[in-house]
């Protein structure tokens, strides 16, 4: 790992960092210099893994159990963080389910799923972390280019992701008091597990002859898909002190898609 200090010493808590652009956020912010608290719902084995890999690298990492969905357990999640690091200077709420389904198949769970962890779990992660977060502290919030396209069947997916940037708006105003800055960053198509086993099963019946990969590569003006590390480039920058002024608004990394 290449290690530089622009986030040194900063404690930072990931949801969702036990894989995909997660993992790959931690990995640079540890990379950075900063004490990082890994969240992940259920995959224990792989944010092990993660943690022991960042550790025996010489960083400073450790591995949290929640489900963020409800309010209770992002403040206990929080709370165990600051106990292990000793307090909290930033959060990056990654965590985020996919949903692609027409509109006759959405069902009543499927609404409270996608909306309890992209958007419920995201607002109060965040509470949690500004109660505790010290004065002149970073979040970044995690949204989607499906915010301004139109995606066939993604319509529960993307609805939930628009609550995002018109969060990070109305929060940086209250959260200036403080001097914390919050933003969101806005992915587009990017290669990682989750994306490419929703992609198998896409279909479009005009388009049901083009590989997906190919769909997506021509979206986008780049002409490829996004790596987790383009995304974690994104948001370290985000979180350091060169990012100080930007507050409010949400970064689309998304090749040119949108």
């Amino acid at each position: 790992m290449t290690s530089t200090s622009s986030l040194a010493g900063k404690r930072v808590l990931v949801t969702g960092g036990n894989s995909g652009i997660g993992a790959a956020i931690v990995r640079r912010l540890a990379a950075q210099g900063a004490k990082v608290a890994v969240n992940y719902r259920s995959d224990k084995a792989a944010a092990d893994a993660l943690v022991g890999e960042l550790n025996s690298a010489g960083c400073t990492a450790a591995a949290f159990q929640a489900d963020l969905t409800a309010a209770g357990r992002a403040h206990e999640l929080v709370d165990a963080v600051v106990a292990e690091l000793g307090g909290l200077d930033l959060l990056v709420s990654n965590a985020g389910v996919e949903h692609f389904g027409a509109l006759e198949t959405i069902t009543e769970a499927d609404f409270d799923r996608i909306f309890l962890t992209n958007v419920a779990g995201q607002l109060f992660v965040t509470q949690a972390a500004v109660a505790a977060m010290t004065d002149g502290g970073r979040i970044v919030l995690s949204a989607s280019v499906s915010v301004r396209l139109s995606v066939y069947h993604h319509t529960l997916y993307a609805a939930s992701k628009a609550a995002i940037p018109a969060m990070v708006r109305n929060l940086a105003p209250e959260l200036a008091d403080r001097n914390i800055a919050i933003n969101a960053i806005s992915p587009g198509a990017t290669a990682t597990r989750m994306a490419m086993s929703y992609g198998a099963n896409y279909t479009h019946p005009a388009l049901a002859d083009v590989p997906f990969d190919a769909l997506l590569r021509s979206m986008s003006a780049l002409g490829r898909f996004a790596q987790p590390d383009d995304i974690a480039a994104v948001v370290a920058f985000l979180l350091s002190p060169e990012a100080a002024h930007i507050t409010g608004t949400t970064i689309e990394a998304d090749g040119g898609w949108s």
